[in-house]
């Protein structure tokens, strides 16, 4: 049981990170793949202050590392669902169930564009995790389509389960090199329910399987906690970082503009110091 888990891998949740230990709470940075966002690709910022003309691979791993030497564990994998069981929350991250009492959410401001079809199929077919669902398809053929790494423990740990495997990949990383799992070429378009099938269609044609596992280095908002409430694209919050879901925080892009590091940092202290308030 965590006192907090903070769901991103940026300035803001490891900015919470620190001063959550600084307040003697157990805490975790779930994050996937750093490499992903932008600022890990900044070749050089000069407005964080004390750190001037600092890349932004640089400063991630200065960061990182000082919530490592406060304590803070990090785990390397995305959050795929939070759900809350009365005084508590159960984080779905990668394969493994973390239990905390609160929950930060700092993942960053990129939404997830889905395919069409997608978000129509999502449990008719459709999912977006296999330890939840993979179990549903033993014998059973399964398309795999990720857009990240992370997508290729999924289709192994598929092939242990389904008769079949094709993995397309929705944007560029290595793929698996398993004899149990087909590699399969073109540009994925939709998916499409055709009986008790579902199409994946892409600039090559079509093909039909018993179901669809996609995988993303994030997942928006709205869908990793049903029920949180947004103001457009962002995560509506209050002074204190609150969101409307008690014991559940958000700080960082994901808030709103500005989209700036020394606006992230801060209101990570804050949640941090919120969700310590409110756990006493």
């Amino acid at each position: 049981m965590y006192d907090l888990l903070i769901i991103g891998g940026g300035p803001a949740a490891f900015s919470c990170a620190m001063t959550a230990r600084k307040r003697g709470l157990h805490c975790a940075v779930v994050s996937a793949d750093a490499t992903t966002g932008w600022l890990w690709r900044a070749e050089q910022l000069d407005n964080y202050p004390g750190m001037p003309a600092v890349s932004g691979r640089e400063l991630l791993r200065v960061f990182r590392q000082q919530a490592e030497d406060l304590g803070a564990e990090i785990i390397h994998a995305v959050a795929r669902q939070i759900q809350s069981f009365g005084g508590s929350f159960m984080v779905l991250a990668g394969n493994d169930v973390l239990e905390s009492k609160a929950v930060v959410l700092a993942m960053g401001a990129a939404r997830p564009k889905l395919l069409p079809g997608e978000e129509e199929l999502i449990g008719m077919g459709v999912s977006w995790c296999g330890t939840c669902d993979g179990m549903f398809y033993r014998g059973k053929r399964v398309a795999v389509l990720s857009a990240w790494e992370g997508g290729v423990e999924e289709a192994v740990f598929l092939a242990g389960l389904a008769s079949a495997v094709d993995y397309y990949t929705l944007a560029p990383h290595a793929a698996p090199d398993d004899a149990r799992i087909r590699l399969c070429g073109g540009r994925v378009k939709e998916l499409r329910r055709e009986g008790k099938e579902i199409a994946v269609v892409t600039d090559q044609g079509e093909e039909r399987y018993d179901g669809v596992f996609v995988f993303r280095p994030a997942v928006a908002p709205d869908r990793l906690l049903p029920g949180l409430e947004l103001d457009g694209a962002f995560i509506r919050v209050n002074r204190r970082m609150a969101t409307s879901i008690p014991h559940v925080y958000a700080c960082g892009d994901c808030t709103g503009q500005p989209l700036q590091v020394a606006k992230a940092v801060g209101e990570g202290n804050v949640a941090a110091i919120s969700a310590a308030e409110d756990l006493m």
